[in-house]
């Protein structure tokens, strides 16, 4: 039982890991480019890096979603399947 359980623990981290890793690459790959192009043309406005983060996360989450959605849903398929095996 202890091994089934840290085996599920460890699959819902790595599940974890892999469907939020688009969003965050993709949010640190455009904030330190629009900071760069601001720090260039010396433009202080606080909401531009904000708002194009924001669109550009929305857009990998459309793209993405659909794919991302398969893996959490086997994951919480394959949980709740062996959940009765584990609490005996």
């Amino acid at each position: 039982m202890q091994t089934a359980f840290l085996a599920q623990m460890q699959s819902a981290l790595l599940t974890v890991l892999l469907v939020s890793a688009p969003a965050l690459i993709v949010a640190i790959i455009v904030g330190i480019s629009v900071g760069l192009l601001q720090a260039l043309t010396q433009i202080q406005d606080q909401t531009l890096p904000q708002t194009v983060k924001l669109v550009a996360v929305m857009l990998v989450l459309i793209v993405a979603g659909p794919a991302l959605g398969v893996q959490v849903t086997s994951l919480a398929s394959r949980v709740l399947d062996e959940f009765p095996a584990m609490t005996r």
